[in-house]
Order: C-alpha cells, then structure tokens, then sequence
C-alpha cells in the first residue's frame, strides 16, 4: 500500500521515517511504554533503527500493519506512535503508545480518530479492535474516550515477552463514528444468548 499522511487540526501523523529514529529511540526508553507495549526491553539503537527503517516500510508495502508518526505539526515534536496492524482479512487492531513528556493532552485519542477514519473510510475496515493488558488504565482510557466499547477480557488474549496475559477487549464501528460501514451489521437481539 502507498504511505499516507493524515491530519488533523493539531496532529500532523505520518509513515516514520529513517529520522524519526532518535526521537523514537529517546521516548522508548520510558519503562511504561516497554512495561504495556510490544516494543524490545531493553529498547536499544538498533530497535529503533531496524523500526524505522525495516519493520515499518515493510508493514506498508506489504499492506499488514500502518505505524504513523504523531507529530505537532508537520515540523514539531514526535508525541505519539499510532499503529494499525492487519491480523486477517476481517481483522484490525489498533496500537499506540504516547512520548512521556506529551501525555494526558489529548494527542493519543486525537490520532486513533484519525486513523479510526481512515481504516473505515478508505479501507473499508469493518471493525477494529483494541486489545491492551490488564491494568494498562492509560491505554483504556484513551479508548473509551475514542469511543471503543469494551467488549470484554480475554485470557491469555496477548502474547507480552514469552507469557501469554490476560487482556481487555474493545472495538469500534464506523457507525460508532457517525460512519457508513462496508457491510451491514446485524447486531444480537437483546437477551438472546
């Protein structure tokens, strides 16, 4: 797939960039983001150089995951990372992380909308999941406010360093987002089992 560039009215997200390297390299040695991520711990130069210009090109090209940069601006400072990754034909997860320095601004919930678009208007995703640990009340709350509906826990839902760990489950729709869906949904009947 051809790289894209999304914005919004603060964000400017982008495909990273063999530049991107430092600033990834810097905010990837936060202990949370290796705590409640899938990044390597320890993070080292060569993860963030083989991120940026390996696993990320080959993601597009290949059409199986879409990393952006989240920047302030086309110029300014890298805040977040927002990722979607294709797990299957009818399946599209969300991931994300947030620089330390630039949480709790609302740039996270702001990206994930912008990509949530993107996925159900140009890409014709029909659900997309969000899945983080248990615990990881950052990641849910970013979330709940880009209005995934929590579906759930899942046990051993996610592989994290060799241990599988229980995790919650959300999705979005694009009629969550005020959105036409590719396919009609039908949902359960309520109280049907």
């Amino acid at each position: 797939m051809e790289p894209t560039t999304l914005s919004t009215d603060r964000l400017v997200l982008r495909p990273f960039v063999p530049s991107d390297e430092d600033e990834v390299y810097a905010a990837a040695q936060d202990p949370e983001i290796q705590r409640w991520t899938l990044v390597p711990s320890p993070y080292g130069r060569a993860d963030a150089h083989a991120f940026v210009n390996e696993i990320v090109p080959t993601g597009w090209r290949e059409g199986t995951a879409f990393p952006f940069a989240v920047r302030l601006g086309a110029e300014g400072p890298l805040v977040a990372s927002v990722g979607m990754h294709v797990h299957g034909a009818e399946s599209y997860e969300v991931g994300y992380w947030a620089a330390k320095e630039h949480r709790g601004r609302g740039y996270v919930t702001e990206a994930v909308l912008a990509v949530a678009r993107w996925a159900f208007t140009e890409q014709g995703v029909v659900r997309l999941e969000w899945r983080a640990e248990v615990g990881n009340a950052g990641s849910r709350a970013v979330a709940e406010k880009a209005g995934f509906r929590i579906e759930g826990l899942l046990r051993a839902g996610i592989e994290q360093r060799g241990t599988s760990r229980d995790c919650w489950v959300g999705s979005l729709l694009p009629s969550d987002l005020g959105l036409p869906s590719r396919l009609p949904y039908l949902p359960a009947v309520s109280g049907a089992s």
